[in-house]
């Protein structure tokens, strides 16, 4: 008799807040999981969701979007929240930094622009030149990130778009019905975090143990993020001179 399978694929859809903070109790010993522990966990998993924005790229939270080009304004904003101010038109909320950016035209062409730092920007003479952008300047505050355009934006490039692509913060954990902002490549690694944050609280016996586990899945699960592309490797060909 053949086995029969669940034919479902969303285990982590339906892994709940409430759930993933009962299994990291479970792993430090602590059962059943009381009001405050769960108040603690969610807590903590918040932090820990942070912290992963200092761990390299997440590909999952890299977005696209479009902003419109304004005649005279070099600078466009994206708040953190619609509670902080509001974003540029076409902008959105939640954007972490910028990754790349190229300028679009009325036909839909592209012209890549350069990102450049905050010395190289400075050092511009005329900051208020305008014609068609080449290069951009990011500024990542606590409640936005701005995008400042050099060449500025000018009559005949108004109504034209940037169009960039994006790192977005990870949601924060909310109700504890909610699913989380994470891949299921994530989920793991996620549990097992959350375990050894709550051990340095209710378990410290266990938590250089628990980081270990920790530190070792979230290195495969960041190694495993993002597609593969194609490499090519040519050998370098040398030729005596005759």
């Amino acid at each position: 008799m053949a086995n029969t399978t669940s034919g479902t694929v969303i285990f982590d859809k339906n892994f709940s807040i409430d759930e993933i903070v009962e299994e990291a109790c479970e792993r430090i010993g602590i059962q059943p999981v009381a009001g405050n522990q769960l108040r603690m966990a969610r807590r903590s998993l918040n932090i820990m969701f942070q912290e992963w924005a200092n761990r390299g790229l997440h590909y999952w939270q890299v977005g696209n979007n479009s902003i419109t080009l304004v005649d005279g304004q070099a600078t466009y904003t994206m708040y953190r929240a619609t509670s902080d101010g509001t974003s540029d038109a076409n902008a959105i909320y939640g954007v972490d930094d910028v990754l790349e950016c190229v300028y679009r035209n009325s036909s839909n062409v592209d012209t890549p622009l350069t990102k450049i730092n905050r010395s190289t920007y400075q050092g511009l003479s005329n900051k208020t030149s305008e014609g068609v952008p080449s290069q951009y300047f990011v500024q990542r505050f606590i409640d936005k990130v701005t995008i400042t355009l050099y060449l500025t934006p000018g009559s005949s490039e108004a109504g034209n778009y940037i169009n960039y692509y994006y790192v977005k913060r990870i949601q924060d954990v909310g109700d504890y019905t909610n699913a989380t902002d994470v891949p299921y490549r994530f989920v793991p690694c996620m549990v097992s975090g959350l375990a050894f944050y709550l051990s340095q609280k209710l378990a410290p016996q266990r938590t250089q143990e628990l980081k270990l586990y920790y530190e070792d899945e979230l290195q495969r699960a960041l190694a495993e993020d993002g597609s593969s592309s194609s490499s090519f490797i040519t050998p370098k060909t040398y030729y005596p001179n005759v």
